[in-house]
Parts: structure tokens; C-alpha cells; sequence
């Protein structure tokens, strides 16, 4: 991979990061679920009126909206919602490298390296670690609705990946519309109408702050060179850039949120982090 293409890998999970902060922020603001429909809201309009419908099946692109958007993003709230920590969550979401590797592997034959497999066993080890300190209450339940949205992130990968010829930014775009009809009609259903329109009357400026970092920086931006990075080399070579997360993520959710984290939590995360590392290190001792 080139220089400048590790530099906006590196870029974009930064970003993405301080994005689980600003996400833990939004769900305190406003009902979970609406927040993330107005991410997508802010995402899609205006660029929607000026970005053309990529040139691809159609159903690749409500696929991607629904995976992306609609199927992470809810889980994700959510999971956030119901007390899951921003850096804890931006430790487990990165078991997504390793649901994209075994779907790339039985969708597209990308055949994953032994090593590979060795950190997807680690770091699902460390999944097991964390919910052993959560066995009880909805603790578990959280790091349960991270997992799926780990997934729902797996499946979206892949079908970027599929949807070649398609302008990454258009395709970000116009999942951003699909995306945002089922959030707000799950908002609508399970949060109540009313309830979302006083929670937007009353949203201030630092909450509509919030949204548009999450819309543009956070999904635009970010989404849109993820997508193009993935068009451009092997899957398992791309989501395995994710490992930067779980360093801005607790990081970012220590210092603007003042998160802690258990001696079995952080146990659970290193393994995590181990095992989305050890494949990298291992790959660079072999070609040094």
C-alpha cells in the first residue's frame, strides 16, 4: 500500500475514534436512535442534490445503507445508550476487521493467512474476557449489541467491495438516504414522535455541533476514503487499519468523558488490540 494511502487509512480511524466520544455525547443529548437518523439526515442533505446516484445496481446501495447505516449505527447508539463506555465500545467494534476477513473469505475468495486466523482467535478471546465482567444485568446486552454491530460493519465492507465502479462518496451519499428512512421510522416507532420533536426544539447549538461533526468529518469524510482505500486493495489489508481506534477511542473518552474501565475490561480490550496487531507485526517481521 503507498504512503499517501496507510496516511488517509491512518487519518480516517482517527477520526473515527474521537467519534465514538462525540457519539456517546449525542445519546445524552437526544434519543439514540433519532441521533443517529439525523447523522444521516445531515450526511445526506445537501449533497444529496449535488452528488449523482452512483452507477450500480441498486441494490447494492440499499445494501450498504442498511449494513452501514441503518443496521450499525442502531446497534451502536444503542448499545451506548443502554451504558456501553465510547472507548470500550471503540475497542470491541474493531472485531469487524475479522468479520470482513471471513466474509471476504466465503463471498469474494480472498483466502484470510494462518496468522490472521490466529488474531481473529485472540481478539475474540478478549470479546469472551469482557463478558465475563458482564455477565449480569444489561452490561452484557450492550457488549452484545457492539458484537452485532461489528457485524453489520463486516457485511458492509463486503458490499463496497462488490459495488466496484461505483464514486465511493456517491455511494456514501446515497446510503446516507437509505439509511435514514428505517432510523427514523425505528425512532418513530420506539422513541415516539412527540418525544423526537421536543428533542429537537430543544436540542442548542453544541447538540446540532455534535451532529454535524458526526454527518460530515465522521461519515462523509471519513466513510468516503474508507470506501475508495477499499476499491483500491484486498479487504484484509484495509480493515486491519481499524487497530488504531482502540488507541483515540479510550484515549479521547478518558480525557473529554473521564471513562474508566475495569482490570478485567482492560485485560479483555488488550487482547482485542493483540489480536488485531499480531498479524500486522508478524506480516512486517516476514517481509523485513
Amino acid at each position: 500500500m503507498p504512503l499517501r494511502h496507510i496516511l488517509l487509512a491512518l487519518l480516517v480511524v482517527a477520526i473515527w475514534g474521537v467519534n465514538f466520544t462525540v457519539m456517546k455525547m449525542s445519546v445524552t443529548a437526544l434519543p439514540p436512535i433519532l441521533a443517529a437518523a439525523l447523522r444521516f439526515l445531515f450526511a445526506a442533505f445537501p449533497a444529496v442534490l449535488f452528488v449523482p446516484m452512483p452507477k450500480v445496481n441498486w441494490s447494492r446501495i440499499v445494501l450498504f445503507g442498511l449494513f452501514f447505516g441503518f443496521g450499525l449505527y442502531a446497534f451502536l447508539n444503542f448499545a451506548l445508550f443502554a451504558g456501553m463506555g465510547a472507548g470500550l465500545s471503540s475497542v470491541v467494534l474493531q472485531v469487524q476487521a475479522f468479520f470482513t476477513m471471513a466474509l471476504a473469505f466465503f463471498l469474494l475468495g480472498e483466502r484470510p493467512r494462518p496468522i490472521q486466523i490466529v488474531g481473529a482467535v485472540i481478539a475474540f478471546s478478549g470479546i469472551l474476557v469482557i463478558a465475563l465482567e458482564r455477565l449480569e444485568g444489561s452490561g452484557l446486552v450492550s457488549l452484545a449489541l457492539v458484537v452485532a454491530a461489528a457485524m453489520c460493519w463486516g457485511v458492509a465492507n463486503i458490499v463496497s467491495k462488490r459495488t466496484r465502479g461505483a464514486d465511493p462518496m456517491a455511494l456514501t451519499v446515497w446510503g446516507a438516504v437509505v439509511a435514514m428512512v428505517p432510523l427514523f421510522l425505528l425512532s418513530f416507532a420506539v422513541e415516539g414522535i412527540e418525544t423526537g420533536w421536543h428533542a429537537v426544539l430543544g436540542a442548542d447549538l453544541f447538540t446540532w455541533g455534535i451532529i454535524a461533526f458526526l454527518a460530515y468529518p465522521a461519515t462523509l469524510l471519513s466513510l468516503g476514503i474508507w470506501n475508495w482505500l477499499l476499491r483500491q486493495h484486498p479487504a484484509s489489508t484495509v480493515a486491519p487499519f481499524s487497530l488504531l481506534v482502540p488507541v483515540t477511542g479510550p484515549l479521547s473518552g478518558w480525557l473529554m468523558l473521564g471513562e474508566t474501565v475495569s482490570g478485567v475490561e482492560l485485560a479483555g480490550a488488550l487482547l482485542v488490540v493483540a489480536g488485531l496487531v499480531f498479524p500486522l507485526l508478524r506480516r512486517a517481521r516476514t517481509v523485513a
